[in-house]
């Protein structure tokens, strides 16, 4: 008996001191653990972060996705069409000297800035870089109207920028609304649709009125010239057939 109970007090104390020393042991080491829990979450932080970016992304859908070469160089020839409109519209505003084209010119250069900036934000969610500049040909225009001045300045420029241009940009628009495959480009160029027949219904009207003017002055210049009815010089054409007074008539 007195050995049963020597031997279940000894087991008693192994099982206390093992408790003891498993208990140690993880106080010991849960300290060390506890600066690795800060560190997990901010591992988590970060993913989080790129995910959010991955999710703003597919939320809008099609903004994210490459263009085709063919919608690429589209969107390339409306910025050209922009910048054209922009740089012809600056040009009227220095050289012209109608009120009305002045008017019109800064309509131009205006919208078509504001059609320009959007057009930057559509791109660049495509991975595009657009041209700085008008094309070749846009340029050449350019240069012929920068050597006329007056009436003709004006009226080629309305006929050239406000009316040619913009049938062609309508065209482009056109085109690019019924065609795109890219689901951001058409709504861009559905909405720019009507701003461009705004403007060439603005160009036709200003045209009618600088004619109106321009054939004014050239009735005015006319009547101040003339001096009277042609072949008579300090007199009217019946005086000019009759005898002088006091003279016989011929045949009399």
């Amino acid at each position: 008996m007195p050995t049963t109970r020597m031997k279940s007090g000894f087991l008693a104390l192994l099982f206390g001191l093992l408790g003891a020393t498993l208990m140690m042991h993880s106080l010991a080491v849960h300290p060390q653990e506890q600066p690795d829990k800060p560190a997990a979450k901010e591992s988590k932080e970060t993913p989080y972060g790129a995910s959010s970016g991955a999710s703003t992304r597919q939320s809008t859908g099609a903004s994210s996705a490459k263009m085709s070469d063919r919608d690429e160089k589209t969107v390339k020839q409306i910025a050209e069409s922009h910048l054209a409109e922009i740089s012809a519209g600056k040009l009227a505003q220095e050289k012209t000297g109608s009120d009305e084209v002045k008017s019109f010119a800064k309509k131009m250069v205006d919208d078509h800035t504001k059609g320009l900036d959007d057009l930057k934000q559509l791109a660049q969610s495509k991975g595009i870089t657009l041209p700085t500049e008008p094309s070749r040909q846009q340029m050449a225009q350019e240069q012929k109207l920068q050597a006329l001045s007056g009436d003709k300045f004006d009226l080629q420029y309305l006929q050239q920028a406000g009316d040619r241009a913009h049938k062609e940009t309508h065209r482009l628009l056109q085109r690019a609304a019924s065609r795109a495959e890219d689901a951001d480009l058409k709504n861009y160029a559905s909405k720019a649709i009507g701003t461009v027949e705004t403007h060439q219904q603005m160009a036709k009207e200003t045209t009618r009125s600088v004619k109106s003017s321009a054939e004014g002055k050239s009735g005015a210049g006319k009547e101040s010239s003339g001096g009277g009815s042609p072949g008579l010089k300090g007199g009217t054409s019946s005086g000019a057939s009759e005898p002088p007074a006091g003279m016989p008539e011929r045949g009399k």
